[in-house]
């Protein structure tokens, strides 16, 4: 038996339940959470925003605990570890995806909080791929975030950046503040992009060179041909023609935001300066893996605000607020 924080039907306040998970699947691993980010994937399957919300649902996709059992089969953790455990709980294992391993891109892989119970709980059961040991020098209780939010910034960072390029940031929040310290601790020239002024100094902070506002068109036109990637972590409507014009030769759009409008593009923008427009999920085992390692040896870590997970209802709503400063974690208090 364990306890979790259950959503019954779309946008209704989360209440506490006991349920049972049955017997430990061979290959499964149960963790006991000790916190789990609030990211604002769990709003969207909160409200169903995309129309795939399955209820009644537990969310929470952004793990950090001990492991408590594993099953026979399980490799590569064992009873006490801490881990991790992000978007995805299970893949298939044999597909082409899985076997090149890509496996966040498994066509039967398992969201954490869609059809399967997720972090809002006092434990959770994960297939052994999925639950990713935490190095020791990172401060656990506010690793959560970067099992989710981390790795889908850092991904596109480590495939398509090096170190000598410029790279802008779109979006100074849950996403971006750390798409910005990692870019930053990689070694890249940081531009921050952000309609909030008010970030401009914080955003300094975390690594950028500079600071732009999403709403100054003429400050962005001035930065034509800058920049070799733009990682965008927004999901709102912005000057995107202005944005891909800020592209240099070769350069790239990346979509990690999950922006419900269609993004317009002029094909001429893309031709003429060989420019590319290009989106990624989360990452595959291995890349959240070399994350966590690239965050332990930099000293990378999201800034924080926690709760007590009984208040998980009024965490929802400074997320939802927009006034949260950068990631809520909520702590067990079982």
């Amino acid at each position: 038996m364990y306890k979790a924080w259950t959503v019954k039907a779309a946008k209704q306040p989360m209440v506490l339940e006991t349920a049972s998970f049955g017997p430990l699947g061979a290959e499964d691993v149960e963790v006991a959470v000790d916190h789990c980010g609030l990211c604002h994937s769990d709003i969207s399957i909160l409200n169903n925003d995309w129309g795939i919300s399955q209820y009644p649902a537990i969310l929470g996709h952004e793990v950090v605990g001990r492991v408590t059992a594993v099953g026979p089969n399980a490799k590569g953790v064992q009873v006490g570890q801490r881990v991790g455990v992000g978007w995805f709980s299970a893949s298939d294992m044999h597909c082409r995806q899985c076997m090149s391993g890509n496996h966040h891109l498994c066509p039967q892989a398992q969201a954490t909080i869609i059809g399967h119970r997720g972090g809002f709980a006092s434990h959770i059961r994960v297939h052994w791929a999925w639950a990713f040991l935490l190095p020791a020098k990172l401060n656990f209780a506010d690793a959560g975030p970067m099992l989710c939010g981390g790795v889908t910034v850092f991904a596109p960072l480590v495939r398509y950046a090096k170190p000598t390029d410029r790279v802008g940031i779109i979006g100074i929040g849950g996403l971006g503040h750390m798409a910005v310290k990692f870019a930053a601790a990689y070694g890249c020239d940081v531009t921050a992009f952000t309609a909030s002024e008010s970030k401009f100094a914080e955003a300094k902070g975390f690594g950028a060179n500079q600071a732009v506002s999403t709403k100054d068109s003429a400050a962005i036109k001035r930065l034509g041909g800058s920049f070799d990637l733009l990682i965008s972590t927004v999901n709102v409507k912005l000057d995107w023609d202005a944005l891909i014009g800020t592209l240099a030769p070769n350069g790239r759009l990346h979509v990690v935001g999950a922006v419900l409008e269609p993004i317009p593009v002029a094909a001429f923008s893309l031709i003429l300066q060989q420019r590319s427009v290009s989106g990624s999920p989360t990452g595959s085992p291995v890349m959240i893996q070399t994350m966590l390692d690239f965050a332990s040896r930099h000293k990378i870590a999201p800034q924080t605000e926690h709760y007590p997970m009984s208040k998980i209802n009024e965490a929802f709503a400074r997320l939802e607020s927009g006034k949260a400063r950068y990631r809520i974690v909520l702590d067990a208090d079982f």
